[in-house]
């Protein structure tokens, strides 16, 4: 059997007008013969060739949200689902994401089924993606399945993006401060150390502290420098590598003070949301606690939820499973503990999933605040400390001189 490919076309259609467009066939004799079924004269055919892009960036999971909203909106539209893909394609800027969407077409349109034609791209759709997809197929409502798909990335992708922020934007200013001082220590403080050379006086302690540092700096930036990229390479490749040393930082991070009570908190609003959505699809419990527990996002919740999932399939109710792991809130237990006594455990957890991701919230946003002054006053100690370490000689040398 011939494989498929995508040809692209020039013709005209019944009207008379010209058009073009692509058409996924066998061999171009094929792909005219499907062009006049579909009323276009085609005066050229011939197979799209595959063009290597440097640009156009990664596909992201925000972008498979989108892709997701896009999709579940078109069949909500009652439009097919290979051409849903085609007009989706059409609409997105990013060129990767296009011919993913197009690969993807391309096995639908051939037989295969959504769920197996996304499961050959398994660095964009994970597992949980893809089992829900299949779900949604299975039951005949891929299109309510992709909704809450898409409603689930949103809200996850959203949540990341606060706890990113979060802990970037002070690490970000600190690291400008640091780069801001360097420089005044490697080039202005040199030329201030060559004006007070000539004052024949004994300098300030905190100015002769300065210098010293300076002096220090100008011999071994390089080394500096070589030895923190070199930290921060051996840091990330013992991170990759290292399963106890993840979870050690896990455990370090849930401690830290402000930090560690957003991750504690988004942590469980992802637990919450994929509960929730997986639960909703038609899951059993213990296959969507397979899935729930990736997504977490710390070692520490992870091993919790496998526990969990150990516990359920004993017999054991979910919401006592849970408190015996000692890591939930109690805000989450009581919750599910009403879902489950109600038949409403999917409504609750994402009620529960809503109700952490608006506490993230809450407190990324006060973090911010809170960070604000700190780092100004951060700022201010690092920079105006070494102005004023260059410019007291001198105050010292005009009191002198007024006297």
């Amino acid at each position: 059997m011939a494989q498929s490919a995508t040809f692209v076309w020039h013709g005209t259609d019944k009207q008379g007008r010209k058009s073009k467009g692509e058409i996924t066939s066998t061999t171009p004799a094929i792909a005219k013969a499907e062009l006049r079924r579909q009323g276009i004269f085609a005066t050229k055919v011939r197979k799209k060739s595959i063009r290597l892009s440097l640009g156009g960036g990664s596909v992201k999971p925000g972008d498979i949200a989108l892709f997701t909203r896009q999709m579940a909106t078109m069949m909500r539209a009652g439009i097919p689902l290979v051409q849903s893909f085609d007009i989706v394609a059409d609409g997105v800027d990013k060129q990767k994401l296009a011919e993913l969407i197009r690969n993807v077409r391309t096995d639908v349109s051939a037989g295969n089924s959504f769920a197996s034609a996304i499961r050959k791209h398994p660095n964009q759709f994970d597992e949980l993606f893809c089992n829900l997809v299949d779900a949604g197929e299975q039951s005949g409502a891929l299109e309510q399945m992709l909704e809450r798909i898409a409603t689930y990335k949103e809200k996850t992708e959203s949540l990341k993006a606060k706890v990113r922020k979060a802990m970037t934007y002070p690490i970000a200013i600190l690291f400008v401060a640091v780069i801001v001082s360097g420089i005044l220590l490697v080039k202005v403080v040199p030329q201030f150390e060559q004006v007070f050379k000539g004052f024949g006086a004994e300098l300030p302690a905190f100015t002769q502290m300065v210098i010293r540092f300076s002096e220090f700096a100008q011999a071994y930036w390089l080394m500096l420098l070589v030895g923190i990229i070199g930290i921060g390479i051996a840091f990330s490749q013992i991170h990759k590598r290292s399963r106890g040393f993840r979870e050690a930082m896990d455990r370090l991070v849930l401690k830290m003070p402000v930090a560690g009570n957003i991750i504690e908190k988004s942590a469980v609003a992802r637990y919450a949301r994929t509960l929730s959505t997986t639960f909703a699809a038609g899951v059993p419990l213990v296959d969507a606690l397979n899935s729930v527990a990736g997504s977490t996002g710390n070692s520490v919740y992870v091993k919790a939820v496998y526990r969990i999932r150990d516990d359920v399939s004993t017999g054991q109710q979910l919401n006592f499973s849970m408190r015996n792991t000692k890591v939930f809130p109690n805000m989450i237990n009581q919750m599910v503990a009403i879902g489950e006594e109600a038949g409403a455990l999917d409504d609750m957890l994402d009620k529960s999933a809503q109700y952490y991701e608006e506490q993230v919230d809450n407190a990324v946003d006060s973090l911010t605040s809170l960070m604000e002054p700190v780092i100004m006053s951060v700022l201010g100690i690092l920079v105006g400390g070494l102005i004023v370490a260059m410019y007291l000689p001198i105050f010292q040398l005009g009191a002198v001189v007024g006297q």
